[in-house]
């Protein structure tokens, strides 16, 4: 899975990551290798409890490819 993640310089020299198509999903690193890190760590978690918050019918799931 590709997602697009935004990576900026705060004024304090920490990198931010946040991923718009996740709102919440933010995490940050003291560098930008370590942001990157960070934000797959929260993408990763924030699959998880979106998915833990809805039971979906497996037989109604549909895979589409973009």
């Amino acid at each position: 899975m590709k997602i697009h993640v935004i990576i900026e310089k705060d004024e304090a020299g920490y990198y931010i990551a946040e991923v718009p198509a996740l709102p919440g999903c933010l995490s940050q690193g003291k560098t930008y290798e370590e942001a990157i890190s960070n934000i797959k760590e929260a993408i990763e978690g924030w699959l998880e409890v979106m998915e833990s918050k809805h039971s979906v019918d497996p037989s109604r799931l549909v895979e589409v490819a973009v």
